[in-house]
């Protein structure tokens, strides 16, 4: 038989690798785990270690040499008995972090500013550490942003010195990737948060009320608009939608290079009206005096500067969107511009819905393509001998892969993000299922 044949299992490949370190960052998300499961079970099978990194990079960042890194504590080696049924299981068997050795790092120059890069030289330390020949990086697009620093660090070390190669598995539920079509999660995610918004439509019915619903989806709107397609939700709006009347420019400073930007905000005026528009065209030409509308959290950083100045913000500089509470926000103005127009009150409730689909168990689609980036991961490694790819797949989970170059802005070294392009067939499809408002 050989190796072309239907049932002969994929070869072994020569290879110089000790071991393969595998890490997950950021939020959750479902089938992380057959992400990680048919990873490891690829190198594995060729003979290649599996070092799981716990908890992304915040044990990484703590190494020095007087302060190792202790197995079963801040990692651990996969073994096959580690792997057992994990395929469809929720939760992520590594934990997550959302540590960022690459934060200082915002330029190629900053690639040769011995402090600025001092994080980033821990982590490839701490990896040394451990024997690693190749790292996994599995998640959203800071990690991604992460991976790429990781690669431009090592590209300036003496010529020589031990290389790690790294690959990295795009992850997140808002699905706002270049370079794919789906990422891993999304399809669970709408489902799970579709089937509480249909509980949330038969409970408004009953109670002739509305709802506001906020969707995770800080960037680009798919989340929420798959979850409102899929649920039957009587409106729908994104940071896509914020143009046009929508939409305001104002002028802001940069805090660390002190120039001034016209940014775009959104009218929040205008965006409540087409709300309500929404509400009494339901009430007096449908007959429905319920619904529920779903808004993406990232229109909270379309609030204005003076709203968002004392809003904390992460690591990678993104606002605490629930400091804001952008659903409430959005139900209490809602419910007054209501009763401005009409005399008449309406019960408004604001809701935050998105923690509960990270962890929930996959379904079957996402097991299927999270394995297929798993495997390719360690297929671009090891088969491939690549070094700075995100792994993909188009049509029937085929797999390619996309250099880092074609991801990141050069200059910034910040990824660019994918939104629900106005106008294409998916946005308008949502249009389409809503209740028709004449603009």
């Amino acid at each position: 038989m050989t190796d072309n044949a239907p049932l002969s299992r994929p070869p072994k490949i020569e290879h110089d690798f000790r071991n393969a370190a595998i890490l997950f960052s950021g939020g959750p998300a479902p089938a992380a785990n057959a992400v990680i499961s048919t990873c490891a079970m690829a190198f594995l099978r060729n003979d290649i270690g599996v070092v799981g990194v716990r908890y992304g990079y915040s044990h990484l960042l703590e190494y020095s040499p007087e302060n190792p890194l202790v197995e079963g504590e801040h990692y651990f080696q996969i073994t096959h008995s580690h792997l057992k049924r994990t395929r469809n299981q929720s939760g992520i068997i590594l934990g997550t972090a959302r540590a960022n050795p690459g934060k200082f790092i915002n330029s190629p120059a900053h690639l040769h500013d011995a402090e600025r890069v001092a994080p980033m030289k821990t982590t490839y330390e701490a990896l040394c550490s451990l024997n690693v020949d190749a790292l996994v990086s599995i998640g959203g697009d800071d990690t991604l942003k992460t991976a790429n620093k990781f690669k431009l660090y090592q590209d300036t070390l003496p010529e020589g010195s031990h290389r790690i190669p790294v690959v990295h598995v795009p992850k997140t539920i808002d699905n706002d990737y270049s370079g794919i079509d789906f990422t891993f999660g999304y399809f669970t995610a709408v489902e799970i948060l579709a089937g509480e918004i249909r509980n949330l439509v038969a409970d408004a019915e009953s109670s002739r009320s509305y709802f506001v619903v906020e969707t995770m989806g800080r960037s680009a709107g798919w989340l929420a608009y798959g979850a409102a397609i899929a649920s039957e939700s009587s409106l729908v709006i994104s940071v896509e939608d914020i143009t046009g009347r929508y939409a305001v420019t104002e002028t802001t400073t940069d805090p660390e290079t002190g120039e001034s930007r016209e940014v775009t905000k959104m009218n929040i005026d205008e965006v409540i009206r087409r709300i309500v528009r929404t509400m009494r065209v339901r009430e007096e030409e449908e007959g429905k005096k319920y619904g529920v509308v779903v808004v993406a959290e990232g229109l909270a950083e379309y609030f204005s500067e003076a709203q968002l100045k004392d809003v904390p913000r992460d690591e990678h500089g993104h606002i605490s969107v629930a400091h804001l509470d952008l659903a409430k926000t959005f139900s209490r103005l809602v419910a007054a511009e209501y009763e401005r127009q009409t005399g008449r009150t309406k019960k408004v409730t604001g809701l935050q819905l998105g923690y509960e689909s990270r962890c929930s168990r996959p379904q079957a689609f996402d097991v299927m393509l999270g394995s297929q980036l798993g495997v390719g991961a360690y297929r671009a490694l090891v088969e491939d001998k690549l070094d700075g790819v995100m792994i993909s797949v188009a049509g029937q989970l085929s797999l390619h892969n996309v250099p880092f170059s074609e991801l990141v802005d050069p200059d910034t070294l910040v990824t660019r993000v994918r939104l629900v392009e106005p106008g294409s067939d998916f946005h308008r499809l949502a249009r389409f299922l809503e209740t028709y408002v004449n603009e």
